[in-house]
């Protein structure tokens, strides 16, 4: 599949930002109520804000059939990246940058979600995914619920069909971060309402969404770009490696033997013909001409008893500067968070200015506004 190309500018001034309310995604939300399962809905017209955006696009894409385009588009849930059309995720990343630059502006005016509730279930504590959600959802006007560990004890004390369908009940959106995937895919089939995969021991979309958005924000564009990631191949890598069945750049894993990504994952990343997909041992000559280097802890939650193991294991794939030398004077380096610095990135790369990791954290809640915009102007329509 031939590669987009695509330049955008963004035009942020008063005026035109006084003036610049239209209706949200070119239709009207219905203020609706929930009564587990039957939604009662009222149509109302709800203000929003278009930037300016000038984007020339060309592309050379596979036809296919607008039934199935329709349904990608206007899928219920946000669970793995791939389930997305290109188009969509593109939209998306469109609207993020929008709604970031309202943000940014000081409006306040522009309150899609009031009125709305989110229930946010947390089986793994999180600074960023809870701060990121909440304040997001907040400042466009909703509530959002926060749900943690103790809470729910969801599969434990309450089986998490249960839990999704009373949570319909009472809620208009859920966002979960969970260990067992199964539990995400099982709290989505049972819900009514919009389900956001905040995490799962399998894939973490909403973090690979916000990358996305910080390197067309800082290189320009994100096809054609290599993104070379070094460390265990974890659930980052899965969505990385899920993107790139969907938008065309080079994808590089360079990870210890026996640390790879799900080989399946792999497999559906390299079926699609996409993007350029490498796995590889050797992290030096992975980095060579990277766009960006991208680590990540190497014991993860719930692995933290292996984390000394994985110390001897991972010595070599640290990012410090002479790793980074080997990828260029151009190259951006970008972690998820939390680092644990000397580890797997040293201080002099981490705090280097070609370190992005503090606008990649910011844009976790600007991509998640954009998803849960995205989902909630396909759950809310006029009856």
């Amino acid at each position: 599949m031939a590669a987009i190309s695509s330049s955008c500018s963004v035009r942020s001034d008063k005026a035109f930002l006084s003036a610049a309310f239209s209706s949200f995604s070119s239709q009207n939300l219905s203020q609706s109520a929930r009564f587990c399962g039957i939604t009662v809905s009222s149509p109302v017209s709800s203000p929003a804000f278009r930037l300016r955006i000038s984007c020339q696009t060309s592309s050379a894409t596979s036809p296919a059939s607008s039934v199935n385009v329709k349904a990608k588009a206007e899928l219920k849930d946000f669970l793995h990246i791939s389930d997305f059309d290109k188009a969509t995720i593109l939209k998306i990343l469109d609207r993020a940058i929008e709604v970031k630059a309202l943000l940014k502006s000081g409006e306040r005016t522009f309150q899609p979600f009031k009125g709305k509730t989110m229930a946010m279930i947390f089986a793994k504590p999180s600074m960023r995914t809870r701060v990121s959600f909440e304040t997001g959802f907040s400042l466009l006007g909703g509530h959002a619920i926060y749900l943690g560990p103790d809470d729910i004890q969801m599969g434990k004390r309450e089986e998490t069909r249960d839990v999704a369908r009373v949570l319909s009940c009472y809620n208009d959106i859920i966002m979960a971060r969970v260990f067992a995937h199964q539990d995400i895919l099982e709290l989505a089939k049972y819900a009514t309402v919009p389900v956001i995969n905040g995490l799962t021991d399998y894939n973490h979309p909403c973090q690979i969404i916000a990358d996305a958005l910080t390197i067309i924000e800082h290189i320009g564009r994100l096809e054609g770009t290599k993104v070379v990631y070094v460390g265990d191949g974890n659930n980052i890598v899965h969505s990385w490696l899920l993107l790139a069945s969907i938008i065309p750049f080079h994808f590089v894993c360079a990870c210890p033997k026996g640390f790879e990504p799900d080989e399946k994952t792999i497999q559906k990343a390299r079926e699609a013909g996409i993007s350029k997909i490498v796995i590889t041992n050797d992290p030096k000559e992975a980095v060579r001409e990277a766009d960006v280097v991208y680590s990540d802890v190497w014991a993860s939650m719930g692995q933290k008893e292996e984390a000394e193991h994985r110390r001897q294991v991972f010595k070599g794939f640290q990012v410090d500067e002479n790793l980074m030398k080997i990828a260029g004077p151009k190259a951006y380096f970008m972690h998820c968070l939390p680092a644990e610095r000397g580890v797997e990135v040293t201080d002099e790369v981490f705090e280097a200015p070609n370190s992005i990791v503090f606008p990649q954290a910011e844009n976790r809640m600007h991509a998640q506004n954009a998803i849960m915009l995205h989902l909630l102007a396909h759950s809310y329509k006029p009856a």
